[in-house]
């Protein structure tokens, strides 16, 4: 017994150290208690809003609208998850803009055209935009489709700077990025994956950058595979390069205790080589690798494996290794027993623990099954982790679920699927051909709840004890705009998840599957009366 108790005070103190850890970190970025400044919400990646006490699992029940902010019609999906810090969002658009309002009213206070920055890699791409921010040091800092770096002044959205990291032509940023002590870290993945036959497929080599946070210099850079060299034609006779891809799609975390880095990769795009489908411990000073695992033995893939020719594009067709298994989720820290792991969730479905510190596997948890669909089965964008349970979902799963699950063990605590009647009602029912049971977004938490929106259109929030849906909202459906036009809801937007600060849940609503509409798509932002 007497051991016990001394393992659970050795617990509390971790807990405890890592968050006056955050708590410091956050406040000399000039962050309050309550704000959501980043897309990971803290350093750690939990995805955990620890200070909100007004929406509980007695209030959740009463959740209303509060208002929508609306974008123009432009085909592009909603993927830039809020920062909040005090009384102001800061977002992206699929209309190529981003944007600051009030938090009160979603009244405009400033915007920033992405536009005048130079030509993007494929213009009018459902991924077109700013990625989520980071807020700190009075600045708005994202990253865009065309492989833009800004930052932005807080309160006037000037232009402090911008960098152009991508030297690739289909090169683009949908990790967001995170700060630590006066530098930002983002990943670099690529439109690639989706060329066509006679493309000389491929030249993009996935990496994490560095960049001052004050000048937007790079401090450093780590690439994910080597050079790639031409070695062969593909069967159009265009020259095939390997090996490739190995994007960082997801967004970093750190260690503030040990200055480590963690950051998962994607795929190769041809070729079996490199650091696809690996997690990465890094040294924030200096890029250097302290460990790195790879989760998948061959992963080579690109949209072309999803075509009846697309056999001598994918050679991965032959021995089953055309898997697009990205570990495109962003990392989660956690203690456990007094040590610190590092957890992420695999588009296989599988959740992954690893020691922080050696990166020894400490446990793996299959939380779904793959299919033909490959990726699109499992884990996409991110898990949340409340100090009690990780809370991970998975996407086209047949349906996709909702777990929760011990972070000692990986055992699962709860499962709930996506429920059974979400494309039988609200504005998805008209559309049965394109509804699907399936969770895009990354997975958000406070004190005893769970956020999680759907495919079907319908942001929920759970039981954090038991798993049961306490608040459903159906998205699919006309909104008038604060900032004056019109819009249209459809699925929660990955690229993110919901953000839940100051009493009031935000909610990108508008991406695959796009319900027709005249309307662009939309932000909400929920409130208690």
């Amino acid at each position: 017994m007497r051991r016990a108790r001394g393992r659970l005070v050795l617990f509390c103190l971790v807990v405890l150290l890592g968050s006056t850890a955050s708590a410091t970190a956050s406040e000399d970025a000039g962050i309050a208690r309550g704000d959501w400044p980043s897309w990971q919400g803290d350093p750690a990646g939990s995805r955990f809003s620890r200070a909100e006490h007004r929406i509980t699992p007695g209030t959740v029940g009463r959740l209303k609208l509060k208002w929508a902010f609306a974008y123009p019609k432009t085909g592009a999906w909603s993927k830039s998850q809020p920062a909040v810090v005090g009384d102001t969002v800061f977002f992206g658009g699929p209309d190529r803009k981003f944007h600051a309002v009030d938090a009160r009213s979603g009244k405009p206070k400033w915007r920033f055209d992405l536009g005048p920055a130079g030509p993007g890699p494929l213009d009018g791409v459902a991924f077109d935009g700013a990625t989520g921010a980071a807020v700190a040091e009075g600045k708005v800092f994202f990253g865009d489709s065309r492989g833009f770096v800004y930052a932005l002044d807080q309160h006037t959205g000037k232009l402090l700077w911008s960098v152009h990291t991508e030297t690739h032509p289909r090169g683009w940023h949908t990790s967001s990025p995170l700060y630590y002590r006066g530098r930002i870290y983002l990943g670099a993945s690529s439109a690639e994956h989706g060329v066509g036959q006679d493309y000389p497929c491929c030249t993009f080599r996935g990496h994490i950058d560095a960049l001052d946070a004050g000048t937007g210099a790079l401090v450093w850079r780590h690439y994910t595979v080597p050079e790639p060299r031409a070695v062969a034609t593909w069967p159009s006779g265009a020259t095939r390069y390997e090996p490739s891809g190995a994007g960082v799609w997801g967004s970093p975390v750190i260690d503030e205790a040990t200055g480590t880095l963690y950051v998962g990769t994607g795929q190769n795009y041809s070729g079996n080589g490199g650091d696809f489908d690996t997690l990465f411990a890094l040294d924030a000073v200096d890029g250097t690798v302290r460990w790195k695992q790879r989760v998948t033995d061959a992963d080579s893939w690109r949209d072309l494996c999803n075509v009846p020719d697309g056999e001598g594009y994918c050679p991965g067709l032959k021995d089953n290794t055309a898997l697009d298994f990205d570990l495109g989720a962003a990392p989660n820290l956690f203690p456990v027993h007094g040590r610190l792991l590092v957890g992420v969730g695999q588009k296989s479905g599988v959740y992954h623990a690893f020691d922080a510190r050696t990166g020894e596997v400490r446990w793996r948890r299959q939380l779904s099954v793959p299919s033909p669909l490959g990726g699109a089965t499992g884990i996409q964008w991110g898990a949340s982790y409340d100090g009690t349970h990780l809370y991970a979902a998975t996407y086209y799963a047949g349906p996709g679920t909702l777990n929760a699950l011990d972070p000692a063990t990986g055992k699962v605590v709860w499962t709930t699927p996506n429920p059974a009647d979400g494309c039988a009602k609200g504005g998805a029912s008209r559309y049965p051909g394109q509804c699907v049971l399936a969770h895009t977004p990354a997975v958000t938490s406070s004190p005893g709840l769970v956020y999680e929106g759907s495919t079907d259109g319908k942001m929920r929030v759970y039981s954090a004890r038991t798993g049961a849906v306490l608040w459903e909202y159906d998205t699919v459906r006309d909104f008038a705009g604060a900032n004056g036009i019109p819009g249209r809801g459809g699925s929660i937007a990955g690229n993110g998840g919901a953000v839940v600060a100051h009493g009031t849940l935000y909610v990108q609503t508008g991406y695959e599957p796009m319900y027709p509409s005249e309307h662009g798509s939309a932000l909400l932002a929920f409130d208690l009366p």
